[in-house]
């Protein structure tokens, strides 16, 4: 999937700052991403939304 695609609630995404993947949890204010692990505890925040690659959409998670 390319970087085009706004990373929303629900994606999985990999963050270039932490390079980590992960999932998008809440959106605060349009452009903070709240992210968990794809398994286990924790989470972390994104202010760049543009850093964040969105590897599978929501869609695609939910089939």
């Amino acid at each position: 999937m390319t970087g085009e695609q706004r990373p929303w609630v629900g994606d999985l995404i990999h963050d270039e700052i932490t390079d980590r993947s992960g999932v998008v949890t809440d959106v605060r204010g349009g452009a903070v991403r709240v992210l968990r692990p794809e398994s286990g505890p924790g989470y972390w925040t994104s202010r760049q939304p543009e850093r964040l690659t969105v590897v599978t959409p929501r869609e695609e998670r939910r089939l």
